[in-house]
Formats: structure tokens, sequence, C-alpha cells
């Protein structure tokens, strides 16, 4: 069994070792005696803070080939007119080069699971199992995807085992994902909430982002889109719920009973001009909150760090400047992320697994070193990061991430992107 010791590494205001075993955290302690680490590679943590990594709660990763593609629009003219019509000329090659391109991304700004909702799933699945980093990739279904296609991919789903994992190692596992209350029928939400219980998987889902879609909802169908979703019987704990900004006292309530998890993207949301996320009333009654991206071609990066951010100050724009402070949305982009999926990380601690991001105090972002979170949460940028370890392995050292020429290299090549 592979084990990496880090010496002196700054956690919990103090220096300390930490040893890695297999991949797991197995020791964390001051001086931790080489001679008992069993051939432990030797790593100097000198001047380096350990944080838990990034959990990128809602995204579309291959939509980095879209990234400034087509800005400064409302929603569904965004999509109906440009990303929509550009998304049907993808082929799977670009799917996996573009997923690529986002997970090399993600890597860089430490990020090491994202739970991902777009087409030809298994090209995002073979990406994420070739560079190492965790994800949960969702079947994308819609009205339009056809009968055939959706017919093959429950199948596929049917094959798994049960919660959907690919491989043995765990690390990267399938979900279902109706897109919308707008994109998906009745059926066809019964369909998909009936399998993911059945296979014990996750629904990943869109949810009240926009005033329209509430709008609309109510008019076919006489309620919003989540109490028309509640009547169905789709919302509970297997739920991941982007954006969820348009929801009243009772729906929040609805969503905090069910145990619906909200993945929470305040950049996408501003950019998009759909609303102010009720942030500080969501935390205040208990709901369970994580952090997302979404897609690059409506942020316009995967970044993590940024993205807290973000979070934490469009809470206080109402006015409270202790709405979400630095501490709770750094929760939010771990922690409760990887809670929601299951996965046993999010913390340094022994038992955890060695999921971690190595930030360099001698960063002049990070000093003086008054509060670390702070420093991260609202200072930092990604030139901070100099390592980041998932599973117990190496995704990126000293800055490098290794495949990352190869990755460039290819996304420059991809037919769809020649004009």
């Amino acid at each position: 069994m592979k084990k990496i010791l880090f010496k002196n590494v700054f956690l919990n205001g103090t220096e300390t070792d930490v040893l890695v075993s297999g991949n797991r955290f197995e020791k964390i302690s001051p001086c931790i005696k080489i001679s008992d680490t069993e051939n432990a590679e030797i790593v100097s943590a000198k001047n380096l803070a350990i944080l838990p990594s990034f959990c990128n709660a809602h995204t579309h990763a291959a939509m980095t080939l879209l990234r400034g593609y087509a800005d400064d629009m409302e929603l569904f003219k965004w999509l109906k007119e440009h990303i929509w019509p550009f998304e049907a000329k993808l082929s799977a090659r670009d799917i996996y080069e573009g997923s690529r391109l986002a997970i090399l991304e993600m890597i860089r700004s430490g990020t090491t699971f994202f739970n991902d909702m777009y087409f030809e799933s298994a090209e995002t699945v073979r990406a994420a199992r070739e560079l190492g980093i965790r994800a949960c990739v969702g079947m994308t279904v819609t009205n339009f995807t056809g009968e055939e296609k959706i017919e093959k991919m429950f199948a596929r789903l049917r094959e798994l085992p049960k919660g959907g994992a690919v491989g043995d190692d765990g690390l990267v596992r399938f979900a279902i994902a109706p897109h919308a209350v707008y994109t998906v029928s009745e059926k066809l939400w019964l369909r998909c909430a009936e399998l993911a219980r059945e296979r014990g998987v996750l629904l990943h889902i869109h949810l009240s982002e926009t005033k329209k879609e509430v709008a609309d909802c109510v008019a076919e169908h006489g309620v919003s889109p989540v109490r028309w979703l509640d009547s169905l019987g789709v919302l509970g704990e297997n739920v991941v719920a982007a954006h969820v900004v348009h929801v009243d006292d009772e729906e929040i309530e609805i969503l905090r009973e069910r145990g619906v998890t909200i993945a929470h993207n305040p950049v996408s949301n501003m950019k998009l001009a759909s609303g102010v996320f009720r942030a500080e009333t969501l935390s205040a009654r208990g709901a369970k909150i994580a952090l997302g991206t979404d897609g690059t071609a409506s942020n316009n990066n995967l970044d993590m760090r940024e993205e807290m951010k973000f979070a934490a100050l469009l809470a206080k724009v109402g006015g409270n400047p202790e709405a979400v402070p630095a501490e709770e949305v750094f929760s939010w982009a771990t922690r409760n992320g990887f809670r929601a999926f299951g996965i046993d990380a999010g913390e340094i601690a022994e038992g955890k697994l060695a999921d971690a991001v190595f930030v360099d105090l001698n960063n002049e972002r990070m000093f003086p070193n008054h509060n670390l979170i702070s420093n991260w949460v609202y200072s930092a940028d990604t030139r901070a990061l100099r390592h980041v370890i998932c599973d117990g392995k190496f995704l990126m050292r000293d800055g490098i991430v290794p495949a990352e020429d190869e990755i460039l290299s290819a996304a420059r090549e991809l037919p769809s992107l020649k004009k």
C-alpha cells in the first residue's frame, strides 16, 4: 500500500505531519517518525497549508467548448438560439475532449469531484476515469432525447451495480439527469424517479432557475416547479437540484423536509440575470446547500474558489454583512458537497478519504495569515495552489498536471472549433 508523509504542513493553526496510507488519511500528528511510516514517500510541506479539496455540485463539463461563445443574453434566448444549435453539432469526440479540458481546469483550481449533466455521458465518464478524478455523471434525459436512446441509457444503468459505480475504485458513477420541468414530461419524470430509486442512483436536475420557468410551469400545471415535482413524488434525498432561485417559504420547507440538496450557482445566476438565491433564508431554515459552477458557457470558468467568494458576497447584497460567512460558504464548497454525494471526504481528519489541496502560504494573497479560511474564500486565486491529491494520489504536483499539454493540444485540433 502506497504511503505519503507530508512533513510540517499547516493545519488548524499549527504545523503538523499528515500521513496518507492508500486512499485515506492514516495519521495526523506532529513529528511522525519516518521509521514508523513503512517506506512512505516523504514530501516537505513547509509553508503549505492543507485544506479539503472542492466538490463541484453542478456543472456541464464539456461546455468548455462553448466558453465565450454566446455571452450577455437571457437564458431562454441563449439556450434556444445559440447553445442548443451548437450542441446539436457536437460529436462523442467533442464531448470527450471538452470533458478532459474541464477536468484539467478543475484540477488546477482544486476540485476533486464534479457532478455533471451533459450528453454522451459515457465520454465524460471515460475522461474522468483516465484523469483520476471523482465524478457523478448524469445520463441527461429530455423529451427530445428520443425513446430509443433513453431505453439504451436506462438499460446501461440496469447493467451496473446498484449505485451506478463504474469500475472497482468507486471514483466515478452514473446518475439520471432529467433536465428541467420545461424539457421533461410528467411521464418521463415518473420513469426517471422510479428507475433512480430502483438502482440507488441520484437524480440531478435544474429547478426554479428563472421567473419564466416558474410562470410557464404554473400556466401548464397550475403549480410551481417545486410543488409540481413534489406532487409527482420526484423530490427526495437522492435529488440534487441546481439553482433553486425562485422559491417561496413553503417551497423551501418542502425542499428541506424532502432532504433535497440544492446546488447553488451564484456566478451563472448573476451572469444570466436569473435572480438572487435566497441564501440567508435557506441556510436559516436548514436546507442542504452545496456549491457548483454551472458550465463554462454561463460562468465562464470552473473555479470553485472564485465561486465561494461570489456566493458569500451575493448573500450580503441584501444588507446583512453577517450573511453566509466565509466558514459557511467554505463548508458548502467542501464538506456539504461531499456529504450530498455520499463521499467520505471534505475534511482533513484521520480515517477520511485523502482528497485535499496544498496552498502556498508564501503567496502574496495568503499573507498575512490572520484567518486562513477568509484568505482562501475572499483573497486567493489559483496561483496559490501547489498540490492537489484525490484518493491519495497526486492529480497536480508542484503546479504540474501531467496530461496538460496533450489535453490542450487535442482540444485545439477539434473540427467543431475550427472556423
